[in-house]
C-alpha cells in the first residue's frame, strides 16, 4: 500500500454511501454490531440513572461508587481479551458469547438482594460489554470491504449518541416508578436476541490462526493502574488523590516498557516502529476521550447552577453526545479529506471547553445560559465525534497485517482505559474544588473545563502530527 493510500491524501474512488452499508448486502451485519455496541452503551448509562434509587432500596451507600470502578476495570479487562476471544472462537462465537455475558451480569443486577451482589452483576456486565465492545470494532475490517470502514466505525460510534438519550430516559422512567429492577429486566430479551439472532450473519471464523495467547500481563497493568485511578478518586484528601495518580501513571509506564518487548500484545507491533502515526494516532484519541469525560459532572452542574430538573439537566449532558454522533455522521465519508478533518477537528473540542469556562459557572435558568452550555457541549462532541471514525480506520491501516485483531480491540482499550482515567481526573477536580458546596459550584464548573482544556490540546498537538507525518508506508506483517 502507498503513503497516500494510507494516509487517505492521494486520489480515492467514490466513497460508499450510507446506503452501501445499511442496504440488503451488509444491513444484517450493520445492525448485529451497531445493536451489540448499543446495548453496552444503554446499560451504562441506565445504570448510572438508576443507582441512586438502588441506594435506597437495597443499602450499600459507601459502596456507591464501586458500581463504576468494578464496571470500568471489567471493561478494560474484556476489552484487552477481545483480540484472543476473537482469534480463538471466531467472529460468531466471540460475539455470542460476550453478549451472554452481558446479559448474565445484567440478571444478577436485576436480581441483586444486596449492594455487594449487585457490584458482582456489574462486573459481570462490565466484562461482557467490554469484550462486546471492541470485538464490534474488530470485526468491521472482517465483515466489511475497506472502503466502509469510515462509515462502519461512525455507526457504530454514533451508537454511544444514541445510548445516552435512550439510556437516562429509560432508567429514570423506572426509577422514577420506584421499580429500578425493572430497568435491567428490560434489557434481559434485547441482550437475548442479541446473543441467539444477532451474530447469525457474522463469520464462523476470521481465517485466521485461532490459537492466541492471552496477554495476562498486560491484562494485570492495565487493570491495576485503572483500579488504583479511580479508587483513589473517590477519596476526599487530596494526597491520596494524588498519590493514586502517580502510581497510576507509573503502572501504565510499566505496562508500556513491557508492551514493547512483549510476545503477546494488547497494542500493534507497528505500535513501537519507526514509523510514529500509529502513536500518535492513540495519543489524539485518547486527548479527545480524556477532555470529553467532563460529561460526567455536566447533568450535576446543570441543576445546580442552570436550575434544571433531574431530566432536563441529564439531557443537557446528551447534547455533548449529540455532537459527537452528528460529527461522525456528517463527516464519516470525507475519506479524501481525512488528513484535514482529523487535524482540524480537536479546535472545535477546545473551542467548545473555552466556551463552557466562560458560560457554565453563570448561575440562570434562562434560555441564553442554557442554550449556551448546550453549544459547547455540542462543540465539544463534534470535534471528537468528526475524527473519530477516521481515528478508529487509521488504526487498522497502519497496523501490521498480522495485528490486525489486536488493532481492533485496541481502540477499545485505550477509550475505556482513557475515559477511567479521564473520569477519575474529574471527579478529583471537581472534589477539590468543593462542587457539592453550593457557594462554590460555580468556581468548581469554571476549573473543571479549565483543567480539561490541557488533554484537548495534547489531541490537537497530536493530530496536527499526525495529519504532517506521512513519510513511511502501511507495515507489513512480521515487521
Amino acid at each position: 500500500m502507498t503513503t497516500e493510500e494510507a494516509t487517505g491524501t492521494g486520489a480515492a474512488a467514490a466513497t460508499p454511501g450510507w446506503l452501501d452499508l445499511l442496504g440488503r448486502r451488509h444491513g444484517a451485519v450493520a445492525a448485529a454490531l451497531a445493536g451489540g455496541v448499543a446495548l453496552h452503551a444503554v446499560n451504562v448509562y441506565l445504570a448510572t440513572t438508576v443507582l441512586p434509587s438502588v441506594i435506597e432500596d437495597i443499602g450499600g451507600a459507601r459502596l456507591y461508587a464501586w458500581a463504576t470502578t468494578v464496571f470500568v476495570v471489567a471493561s478494560v479487562l474484556g476489552s484487552v481479551l477481545a483480540a484472543a476471544v476473537l482469534a480463538r472462537t471466531g467472529p460468531r462465537a466471540a460475539y455470542r458469547w460476550s453478549a451472554a455475558a452481558l446479559l448474565v451480569g445484567t440478571v444478577v443486577c436485576a436480581l441483586a438482594p444486596n449492594m455487594v451482589v449487585l457490584l458482582v452483576g456489574r462486573a459481570v456486565q462490565g466484562l461482557g460489554g467490554g469484550l462486546l465492545f471492541a470485538l464490534c470494532y474488530s470485526v468491521v475490517r472482517i465483515v466489511f470491504e475497506e472502503a466502509l470502514w469510515p462509515r462502519a466505525m461512525a455507526l457504530v460510534s454514533a451508537m454511544w449518541g444514541v445510548a445516552t438519550l435512550v439510556g437516562p430516559a429509560l432508567g429514570g422512567a423506572w426509577a422514577q416508578a420506584h421499580v429500578w429492577r425493572g430497568a435491567f429486566w428490560t434489557l434481559v430479551p434485547l441482550l437475548a436476541l442479541c446473543a441467539g439472532l444477532g451474530a447469525r450473519r457474522l463469520p464462523g471464523r476470521s481465517g485466521e490462526p485461532g490459537s492466541v495467547r492471552l496477554p495476562w500481563g498486560a491484562v494485570g497493568l492495565l487493570s491495576a493502574a485503572v483500579l488504583v485511578v479511580s479508587a483513589a478518586s473517590v477519596a476526599e484528601s487530596l494526597s491520596v488523590n494524588a498519590v493514586g495518580v502517580l502510581v497510576a501513571v507509573v503502572l501504565l509506564c510499566v505496562w508500556a516498557r513491557h508492551e514493547r518487548g512483549a510476545a503477546v500484545r494488547v497494542l500493534p507491533r507497528a505500535a513501537f516502529g519507526p514509523d510514529r502515526r500509529l502513536r500518535l494516532t492513540y495519543v489524539t484519541m485518547a486527548g479527545l476521550v480524556v477532555a470529553s469525560c467532563v460529561e460526567v459532572f455536566v447533568p450535576f452542574f446543570g441543576q445546580r447552577l442552570q436550575g434544571l430538573g433531574p431530566l432536563g439537566a441529564g439531557y443537557l449532558g446528551a447534547a455533548m453526545a449529540a455532537g459527537w454522533t452528528l460529527g461522525s455522521v456528517v463527516l464519516s465519508g470525507a475519506t479524501a479529506r481525512r488528513a484535514l478533518v482529523v487535524a482540524t477537528a480537536p479546535v472545535f473540542s477546545l473551542v467548545g471547553l473555552v466556551v463552557l469556562v466562560a458560560v457554565a459557572p453563570v448561575r440562570s435558568s434562562g434560555v441564553a445560559a442554557v442554550s449556551s452550555v448546550a453549544a459547547g457541549l455540542v462543540l465539544l462532541g463534534w470535534g471528537v465525534g468528526a475524527a473519530w471514525p477516521h481515528l478508529l480506520t487509521d488504526v487498522l491501516r497502519l497496523s501490521g497485517d498480522g495485528d490486525q485483531d489486536v488493532a481492533g480491540a485496541s481502540t477499545t482499550t485505550v477509550q475505556l482505559t482513557a475515559t477511567a482515567f479521564g473520569s477519575a481526573v474529574a471527579g478529583m477536580v471537581a472534589n477539590a474544588s468543593g462542587f457539592a458546596d453550593p457557594a462554590t459550584t460555580a468556581d468548581a464548573a469554571r476549573h473543571l473545563y479549565a483543567v480539561f482544556l490541557v488533554p484537548a490540546a495534547v489531541a490537537l498537538i497530536g493530530a496536527v502530527l499526525v495529519s504532517g507525518a506521512r513519510s513511511g508506508k502501511r507495515v507489513p506483517a512480521g515487521e
